[in-house]
């Protein structure tokens, strides 16, 4: 199928997304001066505003590039947890919250004169309470032969966990659907048998356990990722680079079109949720690392946590179109 005819399926596909939701809270201002109390910037403050992160953000990329998006999760009994349901019910997600005795994961950063002052989280890591796993695990089953893929995003916020991951795999097995996940280095482990993973290099370098530094080595990782974890593929970005897409007998260079790249906050979001939302939508493993490529382009021009639209997603098609390399491996 031509890329440009799977971008305008994407409104004919659904996508659950299973993970670790996250508030963003931006603070901007000015700084003219240092405070007398200690050697740190005083920000005058001239605008706040809050964003979908985490998982929430996958989603959100669903939504904009025109895709239909439910997502899966656990907040808190609190304000933040209220302006993420908000925030994605605003943006036409679906959503399922299931309130654990723990605070809305909340990460807030000072932005002043264009650039990040601080960041400071507020959250809890450890595992969620065995009743809420219980309601989830009961939705999973019930919502995943409704979607036609489902995305796996792990921000290591306590929510995914092996049995989890099992549970997931083992439902979308039964319908086809693919299982991507947005993988942790430290719970590389609980995603054997999924459908691909997309990794940076350095969390490549670290799942794989090889020290990634020419292409040779780079080869090494992906072939010992898919033999690791039995997955159809690995979709290593790779930065500046762009990214690399694992399959059982072949490596297929993307490079990156990003003229100029300003803010990477997002980027991995946005190259699994488009990824997964073209493969849903028909394309084949390369097709749908090449719009990824093309999407995560998009975003990694504009500061902040950026999504992009279907129009310009198409618009980049055309413009830039299907520049890749695919090889056997040596």
């Amino acid at each position: 199928m031509e890329l440009t005819s799977t971008v305008k399926n994407f409104k004919e596909s659904r996508v659950l997304i299973v993970g670790d939701l996250i508030l963003d809270r931006y603070i901007w201002g000015k700084v003219s001066r240092i405070s007398p109390e200690a050697p740190v910037p005083v920000v005058d403050v001239t605008d706040e505003n809050f964003m979908l992160g985490g998982a929430a953000n996958v989603a959100n990329n669903i939504a904009t590039l025109g895709g239909r998006a439910t997502v899966a999760g656990v907040t808190g009994n609190d304000r933040q947890g209220s302006i993420l349901k908000r925030l994605l019910r605003d943006r036409g997600i679906e959503c399922a919250l299931f309130k654990d005795a723990r605070p809305t994961t909340l990460k807030t950063r000072v932005i002043a004169n264009n650039q990040q002052v601080v960041r400071f989280d507020k959250e809890d890591k450890r595992s969620i309470s065995g009743r809420v796993m219980e309601e989830l695990s009961l939705f999973l089953k019930k919502a995943i032969p409704e979607h036609d893929a489902v995305i796996v995003s792990d921000y290591m916020k306590g929510l995914i966990c092996k049995e989890l991951v099992q549970e997931i795999v083992k439902s979308a097995k039964k319908g086809n659907k693919l299982v991507a996940v947005d993988p942790k280095p430290s719970h590389i482990n609980y995603f054997k048998g999924v459908s691909l993973i997309k990794p940076n290099i350095m969390e490549a370098s670290l799942c794989a356990g090889v020290d990634i530094k020419d292409e040779e080595s780079l080869i090494e990782a992906g072939k010992s990722l898919i033999e690791k974890l039995s997955c159809r593929a690995v979709l290593i970005t790779r930065g500046e680079e762009g990214m690399s897409l694992f399959e059982k007998d072949k490596v297929t260079d993307i490079p990156t079109l990003a003229r100029h790249v300003y803010d990477v906050t997002g980027a991995g979001d946005t190259v699994i949720a488009a990824f997964t939302l073209a493969y849903a939508s028909g394309a084949d493993m390369h097709g749908a690392a090449t719009i990824a490529n093309h999407a995560a382009g998009i975003v990694i021009g504009e500061v902040g946590t950026a999504v992009p639209s279907m129009d310009n997603l198409l618009k980049s098609l055309s413009i830039n179109g299907n520049k890749c390399r695919i090889r056997p491996y040596s």
